[in-house]
């Protein structure tokens, strides 16, 4: 036993009466396992008090466990709880970590742990007492995980009055016995700042007279999604659990990660473990106990027009994401509704790409100054509209502009130069250089004002896929379908190699030339090589690259629209988007719409949440949303949000952004 919380019933409301007593009559009739389901705040943890009180009073033990880790009954958050109901009090049994608040991301461990602990108990009546999440996949898995996991034999579904039993069709599946009852009239989910300081009272409960320790990692296991430990600041706050096996040990808070290791605040002296767990639970800077955001070193905001209320833009084109992607700044111009325009500025070097060609005139003359190379999906009227902006842009001594894009590309660039009378201009005209991929080679023309008709140029001799090839980075696209051939792309940069200056203080290497080449050799993977070095030794590059180099991995970024649902275009673009750092992907339709979304050959929000899922993207950035949803763009990001924890939501329309 590992703790006892007091939660006392007081003067059992009339309506929680009368739900425990219908749960009473299961009872009698030889239900010994209940799930209690519902969304949040419909009274299930209260419920599960006045059932086990009641029991108590005829001399029958009361097991529960609270399955919910954000907002738990009782317990410890971030873990799921086995207690038994003794004296109006809930002594704690055992514990199984999570680290996450998180029920409906992190859904298998926690029915893992529900599974576990139900073993745990001995005769008397089992309640579950389920997590609030009751819609989509998550919740339908959810439903049948936790009522498999416990064994349960009858699911209790709270409801509240006049609205429609969540889960209907998959509580009717289960072989079990249901119950549908009312919520009392006057249960309601608490605001986020309630459940924050809730929580984290729950929380500095457990760790109340902590003491620190320092668990060193050499040899150590570690399971779940931690950050990079070349990031120390990213484990501040971190909640860790210590394992042996699957048993946990103890749950911790990280101080600090040093050289030595782990520090932690524990409620007992440092065990010894082999296993540590992290997920993304973490005492925020606010203080309180929250869920971190999934780890990107970059922030990403979206910013407003000024004027316009955030959930209702009118023609604003909605929220416009922008932030950074390792070396370059992005910016989706036009918002999640306008035409497709998303601008990255190539930092410290007054450079710029564009990925599609909507309505450009948000975009500085300066800027489109600036703009070397444009990547066009494809060449409906709003992915192309804007080239006549960037076309007067390049009006005067300018290099020619390179344009990528599906075959005809070459030729519908040369019809909207061909609309224009260019007597005055002379040489100072426009001139473009037309990359055309079709999958397997790539075609170059050259396209100048005036010209009636494209010049063929020689291929660019690059490996097939591969657009184009920098340096410090490298484009490349795959084709897909939208009942003609798009193109999608992928910004990828050459990964960072940085040289451990106190590794050379400890060698007494002084730096030089040969560090330059050392990274050369990095970068083309001749691990074999030998290189001579500043004191006369000579070492393979090997064990150079083990001793001296650190090489961050690049901040892959991949953007994709228009494009149907088909295996096909889900394969391609996984393979092109895998391990991407941020993925920009269209959304266009709800759910509900799924029809218009196949008949258009676009994209519904589940399918955009999977594709991100596969393709393991650190955060995806939705757009190219349908303006039949611009009155409540909430609901598209909700709907989002129910199939992925990776997609970046506007601030203002988080769920619990009004406490």
């Amino acid at each position: 036993m590992i703790g006892s919380v007091t939660m006392n019933a007081g003067e059992m409301d009339p309506a929680t009466a009368r739900q425990a007593a219908a749960v009473a009559d299961h009872i009698r009739g030889g239900t010994r396992r209940i799930l209690l389901a519902g969304q949040a705040g419909v009274g299930k943890s209260t419920l599960a008090v006045a059932v086990a009180d009641e029991l108590g009073r005829n001399g029958e033990t009361c097991w529960c466990i609270s399955a919910d880790p954000g907002t738990p009954g009782f317990g410890v958050p971030g873990t799921v709880t086995l207690a038994a109901r003794r004296a109006a009090q809930w002594e704690l049994i055992e514990l199984y970590a999570l680290c996450s608040l998180d029920a409906g991301r992190f859904r298998l461990p926690l029915v893992s742990g529900v599974a576990r602990l139900a073993q745990q108990t001995g005769a008397g009546v089992l309640l579950v007492d389920g997590p609030g999440v009751v819609r989509g996949v998550a919740g339908a898995e959810l439903l049948h995980g936790l009522a498999s996991a416990a064994a349960v034999d009858l699911v209790v579904m709270l409801v509240h009055p006049g609205r429609t039993a969540p889960l209907a069709a998959e509580t009717g599946a289960l072989p079990i016995a249901s119950l549908t009852l009312p919520a009392v009239p006057h249960a309601s989910r608490p605001g986020k700042r309630r459940r924050d300081r809730q929580r984290t009272q729950q929380w500095d409960a457990y760790l109340a007279g902590s003491r620190e320790g320092t668990l060193r990692l050499d040899g150590l296991r570690m399971l779940g999604t931690p950050p990079p430990l070349s990031v120390a600041s990213a484990w501040q706050g971190r909640q860790v659990a210590l394992l042996n096996g699957d048993h946990t040990v103890a749950m911790g808070e990280v101080v600090a990660l040093d050289r030595a290791g782990l520090r932690l605040r524990l409620p007992a002296p440092l065990p010894e473990v082999t296993t540590i767990l992290v997920r993304d639970a973490q005492r925020l800077a606010a203080g309180h106990l929250g869920t971190a955001p999934p780890f990107v070193s970059e922030p990403l905001e979206y910013r407003q027009r000024r004027g316009l209320s955030p959930l209702h833009r009118g023609g604003a084109g909605g929220p416009r994401p922008a932030g950074r992607v390792g070396m370059v700044d992005v910016c989706l111009l036009n918002g999640v509704f306008g035409d497709p325009l998303l601008h990255l500025r190539l930092r410290n070097q007054r450079r710029s790409l564009l990925f599609d060609l909507g309505e450009g005139s948000r975009l500085p003359a300066r800027v489109a100054h600036q703009v070397t190379d444009v990547f066009i999906t494809h060449a409906h009227v709003d992915h192309i509209a804007g080239f006549l902006w960037l076309l007067r842009s390049r009006i005067g001594d300018y290099p020619p502009c390179r344009l990528y894009g599906p075959p005809g590309l070459a030729g519908h660039i040369t019809g909207l130069t061909r609309g224009i009378l260019w007597d005055r201009l002379h040489d100072d005209g426009p001139v473009f250089e037309v990359h055309e991929y079709d999958g397997e080679r790539t075609r170059r023309f050259r396209v100048r004002s005036g010209q009636p008709a494209p010049e063929a140029l020689r291929d660019s001799g690059l490996a097939a896929g591969t657009l184009l090839a920098e340096a410090d980075f490298r484009l490349r696209a795959t084709v897909l379908s939208h009942r003609s051939p798009v193109l999608a792309f992928a910004f990828e940069p050459a990964p960072t190699i940085n040289i451990r200056k106190d590794a050379l203080r400890t060698r007494r290497l002084k730096p030089g030339p040969w560090l330059a080449e050392l990274k050369r050799h990095v970068r083309s993977g001749g691990d074999a090589a030998v290189l001579e070095l500043p004191d006369g030794n000579r070492e393979t590059i090997a064990a150079l690259i083990a001793e001296l180099v650190v090489v961050s991995p690049a901040k892959k970024l991949v953007y994709a629209t228009d494009f149907a649902d088909t295996a096909d275009n889900r394969e391609r673009l996984v393979r092109l988007a895998r391990g991407a750092h941020t993925l920009f992907c269209e959304a266009t339709f709800r759910c509900r719409d799924v029809e218009r979304a196949v008949r258009t050959a676009h994209l519904t929000t589940r399918a955009c949440a999977e594709i991100a899922e596969l393709a393991g993207a650190a955060r995806l950035v939705p757009f190219h949303f349908s303006r039949r949803y611009e009155d409540d763009p909430a609901a598209v990001y909700r709907e989002l949000s129910t199939f992925t924890g990776r997609v970046v939501v506007p601030a203002e329309l988080e769920p619990d952004a009004v406490a």
